[in-house]
This record gives C-alpha cells, structure tokens and sequence, in this order.
C-alpha cells in the first residue's frame, strides 16, 4: 500500500520561496513516475511538474518553469518540490501523487498542503 505524506505548506509573501516535500512509502519506487499538481479554490485541480523516480528527468507546466523545481532523495524516498519567486496565483493546495510506470493514470494521492501567497 502506498502512502504518501505532504509537507512544507505555509504562507509565503509574492516573491518568496518555499519547499515542499513528499514522503513515500509501502513499496520501491524504481519504477514510478511522482507528481505535483495543485487546486486553488474555486478550481479544477492541474498539474504542476513530475520526476521519474528512476533517471530523475522532470517536466513542468509553463507556468511554473523556471521558478519550480523538482528533485527527490533515492535514500529517503522523498521527493521535494522547490518554489522559488512565488505569484498570488500559486496559491492552492498542493497534492504529491504516484503512478507505475504502467498505469494509466496517477492511483495513490497524499492529503495535500495549504501554500498561500500574499501580495
């Protein structure tokens, strides 16, 4: 059974920076592909940016290219996501989720985290 744990969540002025993290468990993770994707109220949820966890490559949607990073810790089995130079519109909460490599879909979620950013 997988279980993921968010964390890193807070308020956060426009411009600033926060890191959040992922904490997985119930299994290797050799073959899973981890993602972030975010709600803000009011909104559908969308995707943010995902790691292979075997090779480490990323993709990122536009808006967020530049600003965020994403990155994990084999030994910890802990993926972070960086946010750097934060908008208004960045603020949601923030879900970490996984899938096999063979899944169609994302199958396992965390609980999420609150990020606010204020002008």
């Amino acid at each position: 059974q997988v279980q993921l744990v968010e964390s890193g969540g807070g308020l956060v002025q426009a411009g600033g920076s926060l890191r959040l993290s992922c904490a997985a468990s119930g299994r290797t993770f050799s073959s899973y592909i981890m993602g972030w994707f975010r709600q803000a109220p009011g909104k559908e949820r969308e995707f943010v940016g995902r790691i292979r966890w075997s090779g480490g490559d990323t993709y990122y949607r536009d808006s967020v290219k530049g600003r965020f990073t994403i990155s994990r810790d084999n030994a910890k089995n802990t993926m972070y996501l960086e946010m750097n130079s934060l908008k208004p519109e960045d603020t949601a909460i923030y879900y970490c989720a996984a899938r096999s490599q063979f899944d169609s879909g994302y199958l396992n979620w965390g609980q999420g985290t609150q990020v606010t950013v204020s002008s």
